[in-house]
């Protein structure tokens, strides 16, 4: 930016005005287009109205690029032992090298438990992930710890191009190890191999494609009300209401997500849920409908989940203990019967919660479940609470969730984000939320072959 600056030279240059979006709003538009007002004002520091001086038109184009995609079967032979006591437990991380900075990370396979010759799930790569064929990768292959602390078992740099020649001549890689002799830095090469079982390219639908085809994301929210949260009416609460207008944790993650999914919804009419309180003249409920209603849960707009969370916290009393459970069955419930509507509509599931999970394996079998329908389920931890289990339910940390019946999760669906650990700013909380979205979309969508985008 430094430098397009001064090629600019701005400071030379007059302001016209401004204008503001966000990128939903110009993909989700038939052309892709949207034509904005340009404001301007005398002083930024003073209220008043601002001077239109014109338009701007913003249109969205999609790479081409980024419809060829790879897909790749890979395995490793003779993978050294990492473990005391047992065979190691691998995993791939993929990551594309750039000319400065560390390698950035582009795709991860499943941890396979106790396996020397591994291989894993079909990988999936759109080529404008990795910038070309051409590019260099970084493989490399841990052994998993719960820790987060993962061994690296070997490693083997090639690029697209390389590994489809390895595919196509049945022959394997040795990984190797980096290593320090003296001030020499040598790779110790190892005994294990890689080979890549299966290559093949083509083009996929896109993320956008299926927006422009007519899908949709439908945005639902549950809310928690356990009495953890403390009395709604002190300031020390998770849930006072501010006189001042300032947002609680619970009111910006519905406001920052919502503000965002909602031009992704047709109807703009949102399923809205709480769970760990007593509503009036009733028992504890783990799933009620936000607005009051004992017949329908929707309400209209991200304003009206605003005001039904506000109405909800003077006719509830919170209780708890904090069960998941019900409310993704519910969301799942509903999910389900996309399918017979034409599969056209995915479910976004926000859980916003200050505490730990009392029903984690039923939690776990409910997401297993959920994990064959149009459904991801995004959980923000508010408060200083340890939220590590929560980590679990979210398959970045580690190897795909299992029921209490020994079912593997089909896919990722889980995203989990501490508001603690959100550095800056409001974009920084929708971007850790929203970043695997298209990701578990497309999975979902490219699994259900008689699921294709009209354009």
């Amino acid at each position: 930016m430094l430098s397009l600056s001064k090629m600019l030279k701005l400071e030379e240059l007059q302001f016209l005005g401004e204008a503001s979006c966000v990128l939903s709003e110009v993909v989700t538009r038939p052309s892709r287009s949207l034509t904005l007002d340009l404001l301007f004002r005398e002083d930024p520091t003073m209220s008043g109205n601002p001077r239109h001086c014109g338009q701007l038109i913003v249109h969205a184009e999609e790479c081409i690029s980024s419809k060829s995609t790879v897909e790749m079967v890979l395995r490793c032979s003779d993978l050294e032992h990492k473990d005391l006591f047992s065979k190691s437990d691998p995993f791939l991380l993929i990551s594309k090298i750039v000319e400065v900075g560390l390698p950035i990370p582009v795709c991860k396979t499943e941890v396979l438990k106790n396996d020397h010759n591994p291989v894993w799930k079909p990988i999936y790569l759109s080529i404008q992930q990795v910038g070309s064929k051409e590019n260099p990768l970084m493989i490399e292959c841990f052994n998993f710890n719960s820790s987060g602390k993962h061994d690296l078992i070997g490693k083997v740099k090639k690029s697209l191009v390389e590994l489809e020649k390895l595919h196509s001549n049945g022959e394997g890689e040795n990984l190797f190890l980096p290593t320090t002799v003296g001030h020499n830095h040598q790779n110790k090469v190892l005994k294990s191999q890689l080979f890549v079982d299966k290559f093949s390219q083509s083009s996929q639908w896109t993320f956008l494609d299926y927006l422009a085809g007519g899908c949709e994301l439908n945005f639902m929210v549950a809310v928690d009300f356990t009495a953890s949260n403390g009395n709604p009416r002190l300031p020390d609460s998770l849930h006072y209401l501010d006189p001042s207008g300032r947002l609680n944790a619970y009111q910006r993650a519905i406001l920052e997500v919502g503000e965002v999914l909602k031009f992704y919804d047709s109807d703009k009419r949102f399923p809205a849920w709480g769970f760990g309180a007593r509503p009036i003249d009733g028992p504890v409920s783990h799933c009620f409908n936000l607005n009051g209603s004992n017949n329908h849960s929707e309400v209209d707009g991200i304003q009206g989940i605003m005001t039904a969370y506000t109405s909800a916290l003077y006719n509830v009393s919170l209780a708890g203990p904090t069960l998941f459970g019900p409310v993704i069955s519910n969301a799942a419930l509903i999910a389900s019967q996309s399918p017979a509507n034409g599969g056209k509509k995915y479910f976004v599931l926000l859980i916003i919660t200050d505490g730990v999970v009392t029903d984690l394996q039923e939690t776990k079998d409910a997401i297993v479940k959920a994990s064959d329908l149009p459904l991801s389920i995004l959980i923000v931890g508010v408060g200083g609470a340890d939220f590590k289990e929560m980590e679990i339910l979210d398959a970045d940390k580690g190897e795909r969730l299992e029921s209490s019946s020994g079912r593997v999760a089909s896919r990722d669906i889980v995203q989990f984000m501490s508001f603690r650990d959100v550095q800056s700013g409001e974009i920084a909380v929708v971007q850790a939320l929203l970043a695997e979205l298209p990701t578990q979309f497309l999975s979902y969508m490219r699994s259900r072959e008689d699921i294709q985008p009209n354009i």
